[in-house]
């Protein structure tokens, strides 16, 4: 199964994907200038937005505004601070559970493999069963901290006392997605660069609370990875469907309950009928599903090259789930001005390089494919013995008998000549790797203007009569 994802294909899909990312973000930039001059929202949040209502209903005094000088609700800076700084400790207080939690899943999956390899029957399927029950045990564990925190970090972010809706709504969703990040991909992290690499070797195994590290499986943590991230991305796609479909008509069940006989016998209007519909509670929940599976698609997309596929399937059904429940089951939204998706694509951008540096460091230190390659180098192209190759002998004494291990070892222990030179070769990789992607993506990013060139001209055009008209108006 390794070999599906695991070759050299696997290289120009991840450079491939993130060529895709760093040109829809540039696609993405020069949509939003197109829109914001369609809407008349250009320069609107340095200008014209005003406080939020909530700021203004509880700012303890009144200051003038520095730009135009009327009295407005005001909220000492230094105050704000303190909170904030408050906030960040609880978010890392969080983050210390979702590792703890992530700890736990490591020991479940260490501890319900030792009776699965000694039963006959599953010993051979012990690693796979052991590694898709803790996947699923991590999934309810996600989905239920991420629901805890993100009304925690509503509390956190009203008593901040944000001014402006852009601000307010700019620190709920760093606050939540800093959180989603480690909850969602701390343990994919963990299988894709950390399992495994401290093993020890027999005779002198590194051992943590009295249990060993963890090993990778016969296939490698590759195919672990592309079994964590299949569970856990279709996993939160099939739960989010189905709360999309059931969450809506329980809420409007409840909703026509309360209000029934509340009409008594006569025939309800149109408004009283649309009352009768589930609040609408925004886009921040859709906003934050699509970042993560952006993250998801091109993080690890080297280790799961289908993740595309899921995402593009999800999007095609989750969009119709959404137009129905829009249409049907929610109230009409209230219209709010806004310039851009204001944090949401610097987050986009800041994955957009994280993935870049990931997929590099997943195919040189995860998968076999360097390895593979300086074999074929040394052996005229061809990988006859290379499974020979790849095991070392355990030490004289350290088992009752002699046994082969997957690693770079002499029979005393220490790394051979070809683990220096195999990691030589995996640091150049990623350098090379990551240099090439990145050069490339810069130059994409000065090819292509962030405003098109037509929209340019028409902006200059509108700024050129408006001086005009102002300076007949003042002759």
């Amino acid at each position: 199964m390794a070999y599906l994802f695991d070759h050299e294909g696997t290289v120009f899909f991840a450079i491939f994907m993130s060529f895709w990312a760093v040109s829809f973000l540039e696609y993405w930039k020069r949509k939003q200038a197109s829109l914001a001059h369609h809407w008349d929202v250009l320069g609107f949040e340095e200008e014209d937005e005003r406080p939020r209502p909530e700021f203004c209903a509880k700012a303890p005094c009144m200051e003038a505004n520095p730009i135009t000088g009327v009295m407005e609700p005001y909220f000492p800076d230094d105050t704000r601070a303190r909170r904030w700084l408050t906030g960040l400790g609880i978010l890392c207080g969080m983050v210390v559970i979702v590792i703890i939690f992530m700890l736990g899943v490591i020991m479940y999956r260490v501890l319900i493999s030792i009776p699965l390899f000694q039963n006959k029957a599953l010993r051979s399927q012990a690693q796979s069963i052991a590694s898709m029950s803790s996947a699923v045990v991590n999934l309810i564990l996600i989905m239920s901290l991420g629901q805890v925190y993100q009304l925690l970090a509503q509390i956190l972010n009203d008593w901040e006392m944000h001014r402006t809706q852009t601000e307010y709504e700019d620190n709920l969703t760093f606050k939540v997605f800093i959180f989603q990040f480690c909850n969602f991909y701390s343990s994919i992290f963990y299988i894709a660069f950390f399992k495994g690499k401290f093993v020890g070797y027999p005779g002198n195994y590194t051992r943590v609370f009295g249990l060993r590290t963890e090993e990778c499986a016969n296939g490698g943590c590759l195919v672990e990875l592309a079994q964590q991230l299949l569970v856990i991305m279709v996993g939160k796609q099939m739960i989010n469907n189905c709360q999309e479909v059931a969450v809506p008509k329980i809420k409007q069940f409840i909703q026509r309950w309360k209000l029934k006989g509340s009409l008594g016998d006569r025939e309800s209007t149109r408004w009283e009928e649309d009352y009768q519909l589930v609040e609408n509670e925004g886009l921040f929940e859709e906003y934050l599903e699509m970042i993560l599976q952006f993250g998801f698609i091109t993080i690890f997309v080297a280790s799961f090259p289908l993740a595309p596929l899921f995402a593009l399937l999800n999007n095609w059904i989750e969009i119709r789930l959404d137009g129905a429940k829009y249409l049907c089951e929610v109230r009409r939204p209230v219209a709010e001005r806004a310039e851009d998706i204001g944090i949401w694509f610097s987050i986009l951008d800041a994955i957009a390089q994280i993935a870049v540096v990931s997929n590099a460091f997943l195919i040189a230190f995860t998968s076999d494919f360097l390895s593979r390659a300086l074999y074929k180098y040394k052996h005229d192209g061809v990988l006859d013995g290379y499974t020979n190759y790849t095991l070392s002998t355990s030490p004289e004494g350290s088992m009752s008998q002699t046994c082969r291990y997957l690693d770079y070892r002499d029979e005393n222990g220490a790394y051979k000549v070809t683990y220096f030179q195999l990691l030589a070769l995996k640091l150049l990789f990623v350098i090379v790797f990551e240099h090439f992607v990145f050069g490339v993506g810069k130059l994409i990013d000065m090819a292509v203007p962030d405003v098109p060139e037509s929209l340019e001209i028409k902006i200059k055009r509108e700024a050129y009569m408006a001086k005009q008209a102002l300076s007949e108006l003042q002759a």
